[in-house]
């Protein structure tokens, strides 16, 4: 197990040097990914590469030194290493988009300790929602002030990252009632990470648990969640947009697979063909799930597109906020099923042989199934017909 960063940390300056090392990244991943998924080792050495290779500051503006890589390349970047290895390309979202929220919410005097941090090679996990509560919102822990320092007690699930992290973002209930958004040392007393999740796809982001036991809080490191809702943003889109290029990535690779599985499955004997890829029904199937899988980044680029276009503002409006929600929802939806069609296709297509635990197809599958349950689209599509038929805007919030 291992945290360390080297001191040769790469800052990257520009949209190409994003891609290119997102590709690095992805190489290296997509060796070791088989064995990892199937024997839940965690991606140290990946997840050290990614930040090595600068990727964890690219959405970090220009002014605190970052490249601020435009929202598509940002989709790109993510479709490229959740198509070869969809844990590690999964963990390294919540740091990217909680980097946003700190943008919003925090001084110049926080930003500046936050930013240079991860160009450093630092890492930032969420503590994650709380596993018993009524809803996903609703908090648990606690800050609290003795004596002039600030702790925080409590303990969080779903914390994606969390065992790769030097830095944890924990949202607790301040003293005087509001929510208020802490930074972390991981390694700071009363902190203990436990790689307790067990999902059966999406095995190996540390998407366990933090425990929080009477840990100091730097004063310097508290964000005021009220300002996320002073004024207009469009965070949730923002966040989105990466959850739809995982997505995306999984799709990817699902059909990737299909077309080699295809040409290794031995035909039906009643299609009287020669090869299973000149299966009349098979061609019917591969063809549907490209043009799913087309529809689907055509999606992602356009929503992706908007966001940058407001990336030029200086304010944005609650429309603008909305319809950048709304054309996220939109690829999501078609994400969400390219995702769990291609990937269960794939399975259908390749015959019996690619049930074989060895070829570990089933991956991507299990991979999809667990993801989409994230963000569901029963309410993406609510959202898209409360919008369109009624005028009403989307809930201003990290999951729309």
């Amino acid at each position: 197990m291992s945290r360390l960063i080297s001191e040769n940390i790469h800052v990257i300056e520009n949209d190409l040097e994003a891609i290119h090392a997102a590709y690095h990244v992805a190489d290296f991943a997509l060796e070791g990914r088989n064995d990892r998924d199937q024997q839940r080792f965690l991606p140290f050495a990946e997840i050290d590469l990614f930040s090595q290779k600068g990727l964890g500051g690219i959405r970090i503006p220009k002014q605190f030194g970052g490249a601020f890589v435009s929202n598509k390349t940002l989709a790109h970047v993510f479709r490229i290493l959740n198509k070869a290895d969809s844990s590690v390309g999964q963990i390294p979202q919540n740091q990217i988009a909680l980097l946003n929220m700190i943008q919003i919410m925090g001084t110049e005097q926080q930003k500046q300790f936050i930013y240079q941090e991860i160009l450093q090679g630092k890492r930032l996990a969420n503590g994650g929602p709380e596993r018993h509560t009524k809803d996903s919102k609703t908090l648990n822990t606690l800050l609290t002030l003795e004596d002039g320092h600030y702790f925080v007690d409590g303990e969080k699930f779903y914390s994606t990252g969390s065992s790769f992290a030097h830095w944890l973002a924990i949202k607790a209930i301040h003293p005087e009632g509001h929510v208020v958004l802490t930074i972390v040392n991981r390694d700071a007393a009363g902190v203990e990470v436990v790689d307790n999740w067990n999902g059966f796809g999406q095995r190996t982001t540390s998407s366990g648990t933090v425990k929080l036991d009477h840990v100091e809080v730097d004063p310097l490191l508290i964000f005021d969640e009220r300002k996320l809702s002073a004024q207009p943003s469009y965070r949730g889109a923002y966040s989105q947009l990466m959850q739809v290029a995982i997505d995306v990535g999984i799709a990817e690779a699902a059909f990737a697979d299909t077309l080699t599985a295809v040409q290794k499955a031995r035909p039906i004997v009643d299609a009287q063909v020669e090869k299973a890829s000149f299966e009349h029904y098979t061609l019917q199937e591969v063809g549907k799930s490209n043009v799913l899988l087309d529809a689907a980044i055509l999606l992602l680029d356009e929503a992706a597109e908007y966001l940058d276009e407001l990336d030029q503002l200086d304010s944005v409006t609650d429309e603008q906020a909305a319809k950048a929600s709304i054309l996220v929802a939109e690829a999501k939806i078609y994400a969400n099923d390219a995702a769990l069609h291609i990937s269960e296709k794939l399975l259908e297509l390749g015959g019996s042989r690619s049930s074989l635990s060895q070829h570990n197809l089933d991956q991507h599958w299990r991979n999809a199934r667990v993801h989409t349950l994230h963000d569901p689209v029963r309410w993406k599509l609510h959202a898209l017909g409360n919008y369109y038929l009624n005028h009403q805007l989307p809930a201003r919030h990290a999951w729309i």
